[in-house]
């Protein structure tokens, strides 16, 4: 006679579904240097995101609701900053690799929901006029709101083997749109976006595109490196400068542009999920594209914080896909190339 066989969840048969809330970890119990070295964050940081995805956390509709707000937190920071579901990691806070995985899901969600509060263009006009003071005290670039650029995270290959995801290395990745201030906070975050689509496509295709060419932001303009076209409401790098005025453009564009290679850089050396050392991201791109924008919303948490981006270790350059050429296409938008034309000739000459 055959005997049926239940799989079961260690976690539910030892604590149940929903009864109680588990208390696996005290935060009390460790010092900062372990916090840290485990977790890439310090105790009053992790306190702040308890309180503010607490309740989050505790939905009663949520698998995980046995498991504390602040284990959930735990487990997810634990991931977003090896990049790995390691069983010391869920050893450390005594649940399962499986209970691991859904306590990056459920943290996750709670993060996305909040990306609008945290990843946002100012809106009135005083911060916008100090975005363009901070940038020209730089690099003497006027006119500056922000630094436009894209990254690829590896992610897995689709169950649909969809070859739109494949980009030019052969790799699958995601290609994500991020606008940084010169603090390096991200003002623009578009992670969905396939890795075969070449950043002026990304660019083109965005919602941040639809809102500079409604007007957004007029007499502002943000900076792309040579990967974009040149617009009104972008400046790019002239490929071949010939005047002193083109030479000294050129350097402040690119001074003030690496703001944004900056943040890649601790984003990718805070979030080691993102940097591909452990691998491609192992979910849907749906997933992974989450993930994604949830380690920005922490990026932009910590900064609020008063953890410096420029003070997180680097991992030297983040490593791309070659440059796309689109110096032919330049002379298309005649408007923009007048207005570059005016900036190089009244504050680079």
């Amino acid at each position: 006679m055959a005997i049926p066989i239940t799989v079961l969840d260690c976690d539910l048969l030892l604590y149940g579904r929903g009864h109680r809330t588990l208390d696996r970890f005290k935060l009390d119990d460790v010092t900062d240097e372990y916090l840290m070295s485990m977790y890439g964050f310090p105790r009053q940081f992790i306190y702040y995101l308890v309180e503010l995805l607490g309740a989050s956390l505790s939905r009663p509709t949520q698998r995980s609701r046995a498991i504390s707000p602040e284990t959930q937190i735990l487990a997810a920071l634990g991931f977003y900053t090896s990049g790995s579901f390691q069983t010391r990691m869920g050893d450390a806070i005594g649940i399962s690799q499986a209970s691991m995985s859904r306590c990056v899901a459920n943290v996750t969600e709670a993060l996305v929901e909040r990306a609008s509060q945290f990843i946002r263009f100012p809106a009135d006009e005083a911060s916008v006029q100090a975005l363009k003071d901070e940038f020209y005290g730089l690099a003497g670039m006027p006119g500056v709101i922000g630094v436009v650029d894209c990254i690829h995270v590896a992610i897995k290959a689709p169950n649909a083997e969809d070859l739109s995801y494949v980009n030019r290395k052969g790799l699958h990745s995601l290609n994500c749109l991020m606008v940084c201030d010169i603090r390096g906070a991200l003002m623009t975050v578009e992670t969905n976006w396939p890795g075969s689509l070449q950043d002026c496509a990304v660019l083109q295709q965005s919602s941040l595109s639809s809102q500079f060419e409604a007007g957004m932001h007029k007499e502002s303009w943000l900076l792309g490196d040579s990967s974009f076209f040149l617009r009104t409401w972008l400046m790019t790098p002239l490929h071949i400068p010939e005047t002193p005025a083109e030479y000294r453009y050129n350097m402040a564009h690119s001074a003030t542009h690496s703001v944004m290679e900056k943040t890649f850089r601790t984003l990718c050396s805070r979030f080691r999920c993102l940097d591909g050392s452990k691998g491609a991201l192992q979910y849907s791109p749906e997933k992974s594209s989450h993930i994604i924008l949830a380690c920005c919303v922490l990026h932009n948490i910590s900064l609020e914080h008063g953890m410096d981006v420029w003070s997180s270790p680097g991992t030297g350059p983040v490593e791309q896909p070659p440059e796309e050429e689109s110096e032919h296409m330049e002379s298309l938008d005649l408007e923009a190339e007048r207005i570059r034309q005016e900036l190089m000739l009244t504050h680079f000459s």
